[in-house]
C-alpha cells in the first residue's frame, strides 16, 4: 500500500482521527511521565513535525512524531543515555528558550493495528527523514525501541543491537533493520531511555499480573523485566533503547 503522508500543520483536521487510530502499545507504556506531559505538546506546538499517513480512502492508518532540538552544543554533544525522555525534554526546553535546533529526533512511528506488516513503518520513516531535510536539517536521530526485543527480555540490549543476519549482515531485529536499510547507523544504547514507575496496584492494573514478590517481573511487551519492590509497594521499569543516527 502506498501512503499519502502530510504534516498535521498542513491537515489539522486529521488530529482527531490520528488520536483515535487503534494501536498495539502496551498499557504500561502510556504511563511514562515525560511522555504523558509532552506528547500532546508536539501536536499543539510542533504540528509541522507530526506526520499523518492516510490510505486510498483517506483513512488515517499511520502517524509519526519527531522533535527538533540543539544537540551540537556544550554539554550535549553525545547522544544521551536517557534517550527518548531526554529528547523530549531538550526539545521543549529549547523551544521555550528560543534556541536554534540543529537536529531532529524521532519520537514515535505507529501503524494502525489492522495495517501492520505491510511496510508502512518504512514509508513513515522515509517521510520523517524527508520532512527533516525539507526543514534544513542534515541529521535525524532515533531512540529506537527494537520491535522483537520483548521476546527476549533478559538479553543484553547491547548484544541484541549488534546481532546481524547471516544472509545479508543486516540487523536481526526487524525495526532496527528498517532503520539501517533507510540509511541509519546504529550508534549506541540508551540504557535509561524511558522510566516508568508505579505502585504495585497500578502495575497490576496495567498488566494483569500479581506483582506480589520482590524481584524482576517479565511483563508482556516490556523489553526488560520490571523491577518489583512488592514489600515497599512499587515497581519501576527502565527501558533501554538503541540510538540510530541518520545523515540526510
Amino acid at each position: 500500500m502506498k501512503l499519502t503522508v502530510t504534516t498535521l500543520a498542513e491537515r489539522p483536521e486529521l488530529v482527531g482521527p490520528m488520536w483515535r487510530m487503534l494501536d498495539t502499545w502496551p498499557e504500561f507504556m502510556l504511563h511514562d511521565p515525560v511522555g504523558w506531559a509532552n506528547i500532546g505538546r508536539i501536536v499543539g506546538e510542533l504540528p509541522e513535525y507530526v506526520l499523518v499517513g492516510t490510505d486510498e480512502e483517506g483513512t488515517v492508518v499511520a502517524r509519526a512524531f519527531s522533535v527538533p532540538f540543539e544537540l551540537h552544543t556544550e554539554g550535549r554533544e553525545s547522544l544521551p543515555p536517557t534517550g527518548w525522555d531526554q529528547a523530549l525534554l531538550w526539545a521543549f526546553s529549547d523551544l521555550r528558550r528560543g534556541r536554534k535546533p540543529d537536529t531532529v529526533s524521532a519520537i514515535e512511528i505507529t501503524i494502525a493495528t489492522d495495517r501492520q506488516g505491510q511496510g508502512l513503518s518504512g514509508q513513515m520513516l522515509t517521510a520523517m527523514r524527508e520532512n527533516a531535510a525539507s526543514r534544513g536539517f542534515s541529521e535525524l536521530i532515533a531512540p529506537v525501541r527494537p520491535s522483537a526485543k520483548h521476546l527476549e527480555p533478559h538479553a543484553d540490549m547491547g548484544e541484541y543491537a549488534r546481532r546481524v543476519r547471516d544472509e545479508d549482515g543486516l540487523p536481526y531485529d526487524p525495526w532496527l533493520r528498517v532503520h539501517v536499510r533507510a540509511g541509519g547507523v546504529i550508534e549506541s544504547v540508551a540504557p535509561a531511555s524511558m522510566t516508568i514507575g508505579g505502585s504495585v496496584g497500578q502495575w497490576r492494573e496495567w498488566t494483569g499480573l500479581p506483582f506480589d514478590n520482590d524481584g524482576p517481573v517479565d511483563v508482556p511487551g516490556a523489553l526488560v523485566p520490571v523491577h518489583c519492590e512488592a514489600t515497599r509497594g512499587y515497581g519501576v521499569y527502565v527501558e533501554p533503547n538503541v540510538w540510530v543516527r541518520h545523515r540526510i
